[in-house]
């Protein structure tokens, strides 16, 4: 997915003369790098008080100063973690990052559906692997929790190996690593998430770990197209690991949301609005098989309202992305003065008071 024709480029000083419109006519991916390039430059607002304590949160043994992250896809190569610390995020998360680079599916493979507040994507893991995004986050400080999203070349002869490679490359630099298996934009990369090779994976990354210097908590990003057997049989895998959470989900390669509209026929996964009901059930589902397992929440969040829905279905943790497309960057503060005010209202000190109070609602699909 790439951050294109975004409105937070409006709210950068000295790129006030670009319009709205004028950035929905420029080409996706070059709206993407002028944006890459901005807060490159330093041109981002930074945030300029601290979080309330409401919304401090340990998530994996981390403490956030807040709960809301820039989701993987954003900063493919690790250039901008940082200054999007200094935004305001709680974590930012670089990559996906395979071990070579890749140039990824051809172009055109970003598309907007304006009417939905939706996206599809086809990038297929572009990126400069894993020795550019090594360089530049070596002896870098982020202040925030800084993951790496570590994935697999499209042409390796051996996934798992690639994950390995991650594992051992980045386990020293990163705070947490997310193993994307769930991206449907590489052929058979979400044949992973099926029972034996889940515990092959899980098994050869989870050892590459245990060789690190330092114990780095590992994740799982897992597709919400799932079924009810394929969610339990992910649950029974990770259940019988030391795997210290799930993020939920990725895409979807569905499109009832969005059908009839235009660009819904394109090939790729679909984000933003249109994916916040199936992946916020699938987080209270997965909720109800994992207990206390930590989950981190995306898809589809585009308001204070379904931030605290995420918290709500199961989530300690959420992150954003493709709603920032239609929201702009300013939605980030929108959503964290809007957690605050839900946890007040609840006669609650914290956010992590209102994680799984509606599981059984959102996985029973009583909630929209």
């Amino acid at each position: 997915m790439i951050f294109s024709a975004f409105s937070p480029l409006l709210r950068l000083p000295g790129l006030q003369t670009l319009t709205r419109d004028t950035l929905l006519r420029m080409d996706a991916e070059t709206a993407h790098g002028a944006t890459i390039a901005a807060l490159r430059l330093g041109l981002a607002p930074q945030q300029e008080h601290q979080d309330p304590p409401e919304l401090a949160t340990q998530l994996c043994g981390l403490d956030l100063a807040n709960p809301v992250g820039m989701a993987a896809g954003f900063d493919k190569n690790a250039e901008v973690p940082r200054q999007l610390a200094l935004m305001g995020f709680g974590m930012t998360e670089i990559g996906t990052v395979t071990p070579r680079p890749q140039s990824g599916n051809d172009k055109p493979r970003l598309f907007r559906i304006p009417a939905a507040e939706g996206v599809i994507n086809r990038m297929g893991f572009n990126n400069e692997g894993h020795d550019a995004a090594f360089e530049r986050l070596k002896g870098l400080r982020v202040p925030a929790a800084l993951g790496v999203n570590i994935g697999a070349n499209k042409d390796s002869d051996d996934f798992v190996a690639d994950y390995v490679l991650g594992v051992s490359r980045f386990a020293d630099l990163a705070d947490y690593l997310t193993v994307n298996i769930s991206s449907p934009n590489t052929p058979g990369l979400r044949n992973l998430q099926a029972d034996e090779a889940l515990r092959r994976l899980l098994g050869e990354v989870l050892s590459a770990r245990a060789k690190a210097k330092t114990r780095v908590p590992v994740l799982l990003k897992i597709a919400p197209d799932l079924d009810e057997a394929g969610m339990d049989t992910i649950a029974r895998v990770i259940l019988a690991t030391d795997l210290d959470g799930l993020i939920v989900s990725n895409t979807t390669i569905g499109r009832d949301a969005v059908a009839g509209m235009e660009n819904a026929g394109e090939t790729g996964g679909l984000s933003g609005k249109p994916l916040f009901t199936l992946s916020t059930q699938r987080l209270a589902q997965m909720r109800q098989r994992v207990g206390a397992l930590p989950l981190i929440g995306v898809g589809g969040i585009h308001s204070p309202q379904t931030a605290l829905a995420k918290f709500e279905a199961g989530a300690n943790a959420i992150q954003l992305y493709s709603a920032l497309v239609f929201g702009g960057l300013d939605l980030l503060d929108r959503i964290k003065r809007g957690l605050v005010s839900g946890v007040r209202a609840a006669g609650k000190t914290n956010i992590s008071e209102l994680v799984g109070t509606k599981v059984e609602e959102w996985a029973s699909g009583r909630v929209e």
